[in-house]
């Protein structure tokens, strides 16, 4: 066999051989990059709760999140804020954390107090004072819901709602933990 031939097929199969070992690495979420879309990293940040404590998202590494920003001008996020705290109740003890992102660059922080209030709601309640994360997540309308599993990748977004119970719950079986469900 001529050695062009040999340099040629050994340079096939290392490019071959590279290709395998990329998408492995691919499948095990080892190289995933951030992006506010399915399939991606979630983006970190870090945020201030009403509590006025502090929350980054990589503190809730290994939990799957339900990320949904609102406002409480909103209907439709008013619409299934109740939804979201009973599956919050449902699911916590079994990995579940749902984060409600107020925009409040856009909203009145007292009336997110009252909000949370009114609503009975026990999951963190962020304030993007400055719209930073929502920029970062590319929200364009409220409510937009990202759902993201215990590796910290997005499985799904919904933009729009009100997402009923059922809705979330169906989203949920595909990203909770099979123990947990």
């Amino acid at each position: 066999m001529p050695k062009s031939w040999a340099l040629g097929i050994a340079l096939i199969a290392l490019v071959g051989g590279a290709w395998l070992i990329g998408s492995r690495v691919r499948e095990a979420g080892l190289a995933v990059r951030e992006a506010p879309q399915p399939g991606y990293r979630a983006p970190g940040f870090s945020l201030r709760t009403l509590d006025g404590e502090s929350l980054s998202l990589s503190d809730l590494q290994g939990r799957t999140v339900v990320l949904n920003f609102w406002a409480t001008w909103c209907p439709p996020c008013r619409a299934e804020m109740p939804a979201f705290q009973r599956l919050y109740a449902r699911y916590a003890d079994r990995g579940l954390t749902v984060i409600g992102v107020n925009a409040t660059l856009g909203d009145d922080l007292a009336a997110v107090f009252a909000f949370r209030q009114q609503y009975h709601l026990t999951f963190p309640i962020l304030l993007d004072e400055t719209g930073q994360v929502n920029r970062r997540y590319r929200v364009t309308a409220l409510p937009t819901t990202f759902f993201i599993d215990s590796r910290g990748i997005i499985r799904d977004v919904v933009v729009g709602g009100p997402l009923s119970e059922a809705a979330i719950e169906a989203r949920l079986s595909e990203i909770l933990p099979a123990g947990n469900r």
